[in-house]
């Protein structure tokens, strides 16, 4: 079996910045044990793997895989994975319907700048807990900050457009920057908690047009820090409508954030938000992308059974 292999940069329109994803086009052959293997060989955050079997529901199968663990959706690696189908397919425009462990999911194709970008529909909208007391100071001690650094117009809350976070509003962009998080406290907490992502974001931004900076850790899922998170970001404009911080727009509110600065791996992102009068409906994202490389890997079947041997 070859395995046709990309490395993709999303949210970025330079190599090697933004957020760079494991992307497998032709993965229908493969066993869960064997996209696991493959996502620990790649060792990003996540890999999307295509399974071009559709129905009359959905055009492709996509699952995403950490280097620890499977997670229902992910938003990079959705941006990865349509960029290079398309591609392959001479997709220009268009909605390609993904069918994922949070549902199915239409992605959008537009044209830009004689290029593509990729336009994500999220999945519904949930509200966890906001994290008070005892759990809320673990959190500050697993970042190493304290309360007086936290915006007072927000809650730390955990929300989700798929794959929760902990939303974690910060006053100064130099907090932001000097987090050195403690990742046994932070996987402890996600334990307790039942959310494995923590995104620390503000609103002192240095650039025109930018709404929000922000960082993602994920230790608890082998991710020490994330550059781009689409599944934070998602979350993030759901929450900031609930709160008032945006207009509630039928037709949607659209701002851009940034992320990854402190890897040097800097990317952009578009959120867009559709509500009604009471509070957001409906979360899409949308990035550019760039290829890294293209390979081929040969699997070849093991005389023991269960077993699998790269060729």
């Amino acid at each position: 079996m070859d395995l046709t292999v990309y490395q993709v940069d999303s949210f970025t329109t330079t190599l090697f910045m933004g957020n760079p994803a494991g992307v497998v086009v032709n993965a229908d052959g493969l066993d869960e044990r064997q996209m696991q293997q493959i996502a620990r060989e790649m060792n990003k955050s996540e890999t999307a793997f295509i399974i071009n079997k559709g129905t009359e529901d959905y055009d492709i199968e996509v699952r995403f895989f950490t280097p620890t663990r499977e997670v229902p959706i992910c938003g990079h690696a959705t941006i990865a994975a349509h960029y290079v189908y398309a591609r392959e397919h001479g997709i220009t425009e268009g909605i390609i319907r993904q069918k994922t462990k949070a549902g199915i999911l239409p992605v959008e194709i537009l044209s830009e700048d004689q290029d593509r970008r990729i336009l994500m529909t999220q999945a519904g909208i949930e509200y966890g807990a906001i994290l008070e007391g005892e759990r809320k100071n673990v959190l500050l001690e697993g970042l190493g900050i304290g309360a007086g650094d936290l915006d007072p117009r927000l809650p730390v809350q955990i929300v989700s457009t798929g794959h929760s976070k902990v939303m974690i509003p910060l006053k100064r962009k130099a907090t932001l920057d000097s987090l050195k998080p403690d990742e046994s406290v932070l996987k402890a907490l996600s334990s307790a908690i039942g959310c494995n992502g923590h995104y620390c974001f503000t609103f002192d931004t240095e650039e025109p047009g930018i709404l929000a900076s922000g960082r993602m850790f994920a230790p608890a899922n082998g991710i020490s820090e994330d550059p781009v998170t689409g599944n934070a970001n998602g979350p993030l404009g759901a929450y900031l409508t609930h709160y008032g911080i945006i207009e509630k727009r039928r037709d949607g509110f659209s701002f851009e954030i940034t992320q990854g600065e402190a890897m040097g791996r800097k990317g952009y992102m578009k959120v867009h938000v559709f509500s009604d009068e009471t509070d957001a409906r409906l979360v899409k994202i949308s990035g550019r992308a760039r290829i890294a490389f293209k390979t081929t890997i040969g699997i070849a079947e093991s005389l023991e059974e269960g077993q699998g041997a790269w060729a």
